[in-house]
């Protein structure tokens, strides 16, 4: 209690207070600090009244209102170690109707810890989550605390995509009968769409769309619907997918990196039958949330890909066909950027762990 209450003293914030510029191949940006003093801070999602949730790994979900947090009641309980605690928090497109919000998080199970999505009402205040439910939980997995994934997309349809990672068991990757390692699709509901690739299957759990992926935490949708991940490779092999019904991305067999002692993994980076990304970082620059941009304030950047880095702290512009880094966005406020997303205005608001702070980026 008393971690909480210095918390939500420190984070206090009035908005427009502190601002930077940095310079960008579209020209100089408005960098404003939302919200700072964040505790190792996970994901936003931004309400359409331009107040916003986020989440801190340890638990914690923090209702932001005119720069002052306050801590949301009723979030569930979270298995909070290693890479795992309360992960990403998904605003719908019916929120001022609904109410609804989305929450992955490692929970807590038999020997260990899963991935798993809640569905919640918040409040008019903020203050409270209620009719919580989990609608979806992956089979159980490792003991450890690495790999959950934990991106959750809603699709056109208004469907969700779940990114779940390999939990360090590399073969579950390949592993149909398991959830580790592959991107699962549900209804809203929980149950499964009767469109998904492998209904019908017996040696195939239903909500899976795609798998052979080692940990997919970075996930969003372009102009077309389509959904794009970004994921961590091991010791180079960072990865971006464009995610295709069905198909496997080829981790442990295949992959552009390779062990962290240095010895190859699998058989090599390609093999039939298994897909190859369109992007691949060597050396990894451990990338986390990712935005496909839709051009409303930067035209120029329309369609383009935006993936923010753990490691080098920058954002990182994609283009082209193939898809390329084209730029590396960065400034002291890019310090292990974790989630960007693009708020109803068009503007680009990310992340930064070592800042633990919110961003808004303005032109």
């Amino acid at each position: 209690m008393l971690r909480l209450v210095s918390s939500l003293l420190l984070i206090l914030f009035v908005p427009g207070a502190m601002a930077d510029t940095l310079q960008t191949s579209a020209g100089p940006v408005t960098l404003t600090k939302q919200i700072g003093g964040l505790d190792t801070p996970w994901a936003i999602g931004i309400l359409p009244d331009g107040d916003f949730l986020v989440t801190e790994r340890d638990g914690e979900l923090l209702y932001v209102k005119d720069g002052q947090a306050k801590a949301v009641r009723g979030v569930p309980k979270v298995a909070a170690r290693g890479q795992g605690g309360l992960l990403d928090v998904t605003i719908p497109r019916d929120f001022a109707q609904s109410r609804e919000v989305f929450l992955t998080f490692s929970k807590p199970q038999s020997g260990g810890a899963g991935t798993a999505l809640a569905v919640a009402r918040l409040t008019e205040s903020g203050a409270r989550l209620t009719n919580l439910r989990v609608i979806f939980e992956a089979t159980p997995g490792g003991s450890g605390g690495r790999h959950f994934g934990s991106r959750v997309v809603e699709a056109p349809d208004g469907s969700l995509f779940v990114t779940i990672g390999d939990r360090g068991d590399r073969p579950s990757a390949q592993d149909l009968l398991t959830h580790m390692g592959s991107v699962i699709r549900i209804n809203r509901d929980g149950s499964v769409p009767t469109d998904n690739p492998f209904i019908g299957e017996s040696s195939v759990r239903p909500e899976i769309w795609s798998y052979g992926h080692r940990n997919p935490q970075g996930a969003g949708l372009d102009g077309r619907g389509r959904l794009w991940v970004s994921e961590h490779g091991a010791r180079g092999g960072d990865e971006v997918n464009l995610v295709e019904p069905g198909a496997n991305y080829g981790w442990p067999v295949i992959s552009y990196g390779v062990h962290y002692s240095g010895q190859k993994i699998g058989e090599g980076t390609s093999k039939s039958g298994m897909q190859q990304p369109k992007h691949y970082w060597d050396p990894s620059i451990a990338p986390s949330g990712l935005l496909v941009y839709s051009g409303k304030l930067w035209p120029e950047w329309k369609d383009n890909l935006f993936v923010g880095s753990l490691k080098f702290d920058y954002i990182a512009r994609l283009d082209g066909s193939p898809v390329r880094e084209v730029e590396q966005i960065k400034g002291p406020e890019t310090a292990r950027v974790r989630d960007i997303v693009e708020a109803p205005d068009g503007s680009i608001w990310f992340l930064s762990v070592g800042d633990g702070a919110v961003y808004r980026m303005t032109p």
